[in-house]
């Protein structure tokens, strides 16, 4: 009995935190060695002089993230739904990435799908997009997105 216990409590942990999604960062779609790349605000480093710039190319995904159960903070950019609900949308980071040129490197835009339709009104402002993240390369006119997220939930940003 006592064998039966220790094993359960040995398990449990692993199975209560199996569920639970992995809260990121935008810097932790960057792999380590690439971070160098942005400056303190975790912003792509660039440069504003002369013509209006192309996407950076430069930069990697972390394949290891790929099959995470993710949650991560960021901006719409709606792309498919109708004047209720948004079913593909672009997630950035910042305001105003994709609309502004140049876009983010690939690795800090995420393409989501929405099927169920996340509700318009819930996305002027930053929120939380919960799902499984795919380490799959889009394109798409706006830009080339580095990371495919299957949305499951949308929830209100809390920066605490």
């Amino acid at each position: 009995m006592k064998r039966w216990l220790l094993a359960l409590c040995c398990w449990f942990p692993l199975l209560s935190s199996a569920n639970e999604a992995l809260t990121l960062d935008w810097i932790d779609l960057v792999p380590e060695k690439e971070r160098a790349q942005f400056n303190a605000n975790q912003m792509p480093i660039l440069n504003h002089d002369g013509e209006a710039a192309n996407q950076s190319m430069i930069g990697n995904v972390r394949e290891e993230l790929n099959g995470s159960t993710v949650k991560i903070p960021g901006f719409v950019i709606p792309l498919e739904g109708d004047d209720k609900a948004v079913t593909e949308f672009l997630l950035v980071p910042y305001f105003g990435a994709c609309i502004h040129v140049p876009p983010p490197p690939p690795n800090q835009i995420v393409y989501v799908k929405f099927p169920k339709g996340a509700p318009i009104q819930q996305l002027w402002d930053v929120v939380y997009v919960v799902g499984t993240l795919k380490t799959q390369s889009v394109n798409h006119d706006l830009a080339e997105v580095g990371y495919l997220l299957e949305g499951s939930a949308i929830e209100d940003y809390d920066d605490m």
